[in-house]
């Protein structure tokens, strides 16, 4: 058994910040790195020890292994922790990690390989009975194959990077006219955003529903799932909202297809967390691929089932078997998660970084505020927008989400816009509440379209208010009562 006794974290901002509060809670000494942006963020106030990695880009700081083998020596830590984003999937670094004698918090760098090439990992998932996306069988290498299977499986289809993922080096292809140029142009973004070019070819589902059942891996070889959890809400491929458990799945469904990932994730040897994405269109679920690491949305399949993911992590690294079996995982009530970002729905969701000038956040039973703000605090714009999950659980949907609206009201940021706003229109909006949305709901319904005409609205109603009281500038609303659409609401964007 690997005693943990000094972790180096090997991120930022909220799930550094959860990874520092976890170890606390177990009794071990955490190290935290961090760049000339971070040097005020929270996780650098938490740790017990902070390594400064210098003023330079992301290449140059958090994904510098040099660096950061070198302050995992000089600390004197023992294990590193990855997280998710960065090098949570980057098998040479979790290689170089094993190979120096230190422990690596995640699966092995062979199945973070293995997971991590879509290739190889669709392959794994036919042979373990798991249904896939009909496409090539490997990599596409000549477009005159990518035209002969096009030609059988039907367009439109879809040319996906083999590694990577968040919707780069994807390009949707209507017709044998455009293969050619997709396929060049998804190897360039490939090979810009991850450093290898392979591609393959699948059909693309419009508007599918996106699931995923998360799995846990111990060394003593027992794999168990947790559920499923929603992410279909997403712009541009990425999620802005998750729940658990999905509004559409059964518990006979839940378990068939549960039993199918643990049964891919042990013959596959996985250790730690894990998560199996599906595509799920006209009844069919179809594999997508597997994230060899912790998930965002982690939050909600905690809310549900009552076991810390991170607290496993942890343990299972140090050698420890699950501390729950398969019986003993029970779906219990309905969990929410949104993403918050420092975005402006009015600009296309603009990266907007600021300084946090007054924060309010909301509280209570059965709600949770995962992120890393502070008053005073300023959001860097060199890294990922989000800037918090606000995370909702009750007994039944419907009771979750009004838990959630509720703490959207509360929840005030001033200093910069965020997509709060935006998220109260998704929650509020019909195929939201009956569960019928997809990953193309947001331009379907038109929501970014109802977010600006509603803040144009208010404007308006300011603005008249304001040359009723003979002022110049744009004043508070006229009572604390005020209301918009029959709910209360501040003047600000931002908040």
């Amino acid at each position: 058994m690997t005693q943990i006794e000094k972790v180096l974290i090997a991120n930022r901002g909220e799930i550094a910040v959860r990874a520092v509060r976890t170890a606390n809670s177990l009794g071990i000494k955490t190290v935290v790195v961090y760049s000339r942006d971070d040097q005020d963020s929270l996780h650098v106030r938490l740790a017990d020890n902070a390594v400064y990695l210098g003023s330079g880009s992301v290449l140059e700081t958090y994904l510098n292994t040099g660096k950061l083998m070198e302050a995992c020596e000089q600390t004197g830590a023992d294990s590193f922790y990855p997280g998710y984003g960065f090098l949570s999937e980057n098998p040479d670094f979790a290689r170089l990690v094993t190979k120096e004698g230190y422990n690596f918090i995640g699966p092995s760098a062979d199945v973070i390989e293995l997971m991590g090439n879509k290739v190889s990992s669709r392959k794994e998932a036919k042979k373990a009975g798991i249904p896939i996306v009909p496409g090539s069988e490997g990599a596409i290498d000549d477009v005159s194959k990518a035209i002969d299977i096009c030609e059988r499986i039907g367009y439109p289809v879809i040319v996906k990077a083999a590694f990577g993922g968040g919707g780069m080096g994807m390009v949707i292809v209507n017709s044998k006219d455009d293969l050619e140029q997709a396929v060049h142009s998804a190897q360039e973004q490939a090979k810009a955003a991850f450093g290898r070019s392979e591609v393959f070819v699948e059909k693309y589902l419009i508007n599918p529903k996106h699931i995923e059942i998360q799995f846990f891996g111990d060394k003593q070889g027992n794999v168990v799932h947790l559920g499923e959890r929603e992410c279909s809400i997403q712009r541009r491929h990425q999620k802005l909202l998750e729940e658990a458990p999905s509004p559409v799945v059964s518990p006979v469904r839940r378990a068939y297809l549960g039993n199918l990932v643990a049964d891919f994730a042990k013959g596959a040897g996985y250790v730690n967390a894990g998560t199996a994405e599906f595509l799920f269109k006209d009844g069919q679920f179809y594999f997508n691929e597997v994230n060899a690491r912790i998930q965002v949305e982690m939050g909600v399949t905690e809310f549900v089932t009552g076991y810390d993911l991170v607290v496993e992590q942890f343990k299972v690294a140090s050698g420890e078997p699950l501390s729950f079996n398969q019986k003993q995982v029970d779906i219990r009530g309905h969990s929410i998660e949104i993403r918050i970002t420092a975005e402006d729905p009015l600009h296309d969701f603009r990266p907007s970084p600021g300084q946090v000038t007054s924060l309010i956040m909301p509280g209570g039973t059965g709600l949770r505020l995962d992120t890393h703000l502070y008053q005073g605090y300023t959001v860097p714009s060199r890294y990922d927008s989000m800037v918090g999950k606000l995370i909702a659980w009750d007994l039944t949907r419907s009771l979750c989400r009004h838990r959630l609206l509720t703490a959207l009201d509360e929840f005030k940021i001033s200093g910069f816009p965020t997509n709060m706003r935006f998220h109260r229109f998704l929650l509020e909006d019909d195929s939201f509440v009956s569960g019928t949305y997809h990953t193309g709901t947001i331009e379907e319904r038109g929501l970014l379209e109802k977010v600006k005409d509603e803040f144009y609205a208010q404007a308006v109603a300011l603005l008249a208010y304001s040359q009723q009281s003979s002022q110049s500038t744009l004043p508070k609303p006229p009572s604390d009562n005020w209301k918009v659409q029959g709910r209360r609401e501040s003047t600000g964007w931002s908040v």
